[in-house]
């Protein structure tokens, strides 16, 4: 039955002190927050849930905050504070009210009844109660938003009679343009409502609001169709556009990941409620939109490319969506194809993409407040459970309502998209004293989980060495039976707990991840110097075959992480082994193939320190005696030219290759060979006006010598 929602009349708005009936008014970062019991449901004592959270007085805990005690919730409003309600099933009745006060509070709302309250637990659920209370009170830093606006042109791309149906319905609101796959049991209508054609995509690209779509066999409907629809005009190569696609052809998607592409709805046409909802869904895409920009790129510490060859690939391979494209050296982001999973943020190795829903750094953040509190609380070995918000929500219901609950000590912790989180988050999470990290997979989305897998692995691999146990603390579970899950969070763990602790989170990603791993191998029963890892971990450092390199320092103008480079003074290699991603880019353009990679983790303070990888003394030149390049690339050099070249054929020539810049024009001018481009004849001397006139009055001169001379002078100038 549905439950009358309870008349009121709002009272005048002035300010005035939220109070409980003891007179005393809690809040937790400057929000006021009411608690509720749901009618006695939860086990709450409000004195030690208050002390849990560092206070002093007890606190009003309600029994029936939406119904009877709703004049509580009223009264909340008067003030100007934010209002933290702990209840979200009845969020929306608490929302309706506030919009009838003409300047409301702020509203947000934490569920601590599913998530901690129906719990065998019981009386041990305070601490996970106060920890949920301060997370749901942490403000992140909101996303950027990017505008979207579709105009409602429709596609409906199908086949048959059920085709037509649906563009016809659809009419109604969206400007529908039907294009039929299979035309052969479709009567033909009597009004013409909307355009129809015939015809099969063969390539489709782009994003809600701007589709664009490539048609073989394109023909238009003859308007004097009788019995069946006929067609004319065939031809192939057409191509148009859209705001919206409805496809309901039944075969495989046009475009990847179609359940994250915004405006493009594929479904199958054997399912007339998937038709319906989806028919639902798509009649109110028409106006302008906001969406999250769920990814900011900084292209300067992109690893993806260096002079045209390739380093990393790793966001390109790992979106499903083909939001990610090369472009040059880097990649470009479409922030209205981004579907927000966050996949290309966990596997990045330098941080160069960032998942922004909400950031890095807020993530973890909450993270530790939630860690914190609970430690603070009392709590004991936390286990976080991390889930999709969208997903995992229902399922923890369906435990709370009818099974065991979460354990005491299991926390929830829900995000956007498992898949966004990366091995920074986990570390931070372990070194905040989580036992151990759950992940709960969307099945259906189990094929885009790669990334998570690889974030997960490498996170054991490191922690794993340092004596935290046997098991691994960072696990995944891969059911979607409520009963089987339980089961799972609620087996006897064996890991020794850690002991938590605090940094302030700052920096990129790397920064972060190697603040956590230093906690964490700190205090560690074994503690590591060098973890070594898996080919492919973005951590490690490079081997130079010294015998072989010639310093000519082509690796360090490739390395986008700044982690080679040189000494101005004389020639050298030095590497910074904290920078190093292993993303190979030096081993690529080395032209001498003396660099390996060596993935592992560097756990001393060797890493933030510049090493000499090789260094050489410079060549001097053979002329003025000036330091220029490194001894065996001058030799390398010779020994490939020097009596092989045309151009470095005898010693002289040869000898050119010794000299600095410099040296080597000036030798070049001084002593030109006979075959020299550069050089010239002799130097014509100046001639000048009196220099004509005296010749010509000496073709009169008696000495025979010097007439023909002045002739001869007359002639060059002619």
């Amino acid at each position: 039955m549905l439950a009358e929602r309870p008349n009121q009349i709002n009272p005048p708005r002035h300010k005035r002190r939220v109070t409980s009936q003891n007179g005393y008014e809690m809040k937790i970062e400057n929000k006021n927050i009411l608690i509720c019991n749901c009618e006695k449901t939860m086990d709450i004592d409000g004195g030690k849930l208050c002390a849990s959270l560092g206070e002093t007085d007890p606190l009003k805990v309600h029994t029936n905050l939406c119904r009877s005690e709703i004049d509580v919730f009223n009264q909340a409003l008067e003030g100007d504070e934010p209002v933290l309600i702990a209840c979200t099933q009845e969020a929306p009745l608490f929302r309706e009210l506030a919009e009838e006060i003409s300047n409301p509070a702020d509203l947000s709302f934490v569920n601590i009844r599913e998530r901690a309250g129906w719990s065998e637990a019981k009386s041990k659920i305070l601490p996970k109660i106060a920890a949920l209370l301060k997370e749901a009170a942490y403000d992140a830093k909101p996303a950027g938003i990017t505008a979207i606006k579709s105009d409602g042109i429709c596609l409906v791309y199908g086949s048959g009679q059920e085709a037509l149906d649906v563009a016809h319905r659809l009419s109604a609101r969206l400007s529908v343009t039907l294009l039929l796959k299979d035309s052969h049991d479709i009567v033909p209508p009597a009004v013409t409502a909307f355009p129809i054609f015939r015809g099969e995509i063969t390539a489709a690209k782009g994003h809600f609001g701007d589709f664009e779509i490539t048609v073989n066999k394109y023909a238009a409907t003859v308007p004097s169709s009788k019995g069946s629809l006929e067609f004319q005009m065939e031809r192939d190569g057409a191509a148009s556009q859209c705001s919206l696609i409805f496809d309901m052809t039944g075969g495989a998607p046009m475009l990847p990941s179609p359940e994250r592409r915004d405006g493009y709805f594929h479904v199958d046409p054997g399912q007339p409620g998937a038709v319906a909802q989806a028919m639902f869904d798509i009649s109110d895409l028409v106006g302008e939109f906001e969406k999250p920009i769920y990814v900011t790129y900084d292209d300067s510490i992109c690893a993806h490319s260096r002079s045209g060859k390739v380093g990393c690939n790793l966001c390109l391979d790992i979106c499903p969506a083909s939001a990610i494209e090369p472009d040059g050296d880097n990649v470009i982001f479409d922030p209205v194809i981004c579907g927000g999973c966050g996949s290309c943020s966990s596997v990045c190795p330098t941080g160069a993409a960032s998942y922004d829903y909400p950031n890095r750094v807020s993530l973890i953040e909450r993270a530790q407040v939630l860690l914190q509190t609970y430690y603070a609380a009392g709590g004991k070995n936390p286990h976080l459970f991390i889930h999709d918000e969208s997903y995992g929500s229902e399922l923890i219901s369906m435990m709370a309502r009818f099974g065991r609950g979460l354990p005491a000590n299991v926390i929830p912790f829900g995000v956007n998209e498992i898949t966004q989180v990366g091995h920074e988050f986990l570390s931070s999470c372990l070194a905040f004293g989580a036992t151990r990290v759950f992940f709960l997979i969307n099945h259906k989305r189990r094929d885009e989980m790669d990334g998570l897998f690889a974030q997960v692995e490498l996170t054991n691999a490191i922690v794993k060495p340092m004596g935290y146990g046997d098991g691994d603390h960072v696990v995944v579970i891969d059911e979607h039976d409520p009963d089987l899950v339980e089961e799972q969070l609620y087996l006897k763990q064996k890991l020794p707990e850690l002991k938590p602790q605090n940094f302030t989170v700052v920096g990129n990603k790397r920064e972060i991840a190697r603040t956590a791993f230093l906690k964490l191998n700190e205090n560690a029963p074994q503690p590591q110097e060098h973890i070594m890892l898996a080919a492919g971990a973005p951590f490690g450092r490079i081997v130079i075959d010294t015998d072989k390199c010639t310093l000519c320092q082509a690796c360090i103008g490739t390395c986008p992480a700044d982690a080679l480079s040189d000494n101005p003074d004389r020639p050298e290699v030095r590497f910074l082994e904290a920078a190093c991603v292993q993303c190979g880019l030096c081993r690529t353009t080395c032209p001498e193939n003396v660099i390996t990679l060596e993935p592992r983790l560097n756990l001393t303070k060797e890493a933030m320190t510049a090493t000499v990888l090789r260094e050489e003394d410079p060549f001097e030149c053979i002329r003025c005696g000036k330091e220029f390049g490194t001894k065996s690339s001058v030799e390398h050099i010779i020994s490939v030219l020097g009596g092989k070249h045309a151009m470095f054929s005898d010693e002289a020539s040869t000898n050119l290759i010794k000299m600095c810049d410099d040296c080597r024009v000036l030798e070049q001018m001084e002593n030109p060979r006979t075959d020299e481009p550069m050089k010239m004849g002799e130097r014509p001397m100046v001639r000048t006006t009196d220099d004509y006139i005296s010749a010509e009055k000496n073709l009169g001169d008696s000495d025979d010598e010097a007439r023909l001379s002045a002739e001869d002078f007359l002639s060059d100038k002619d």
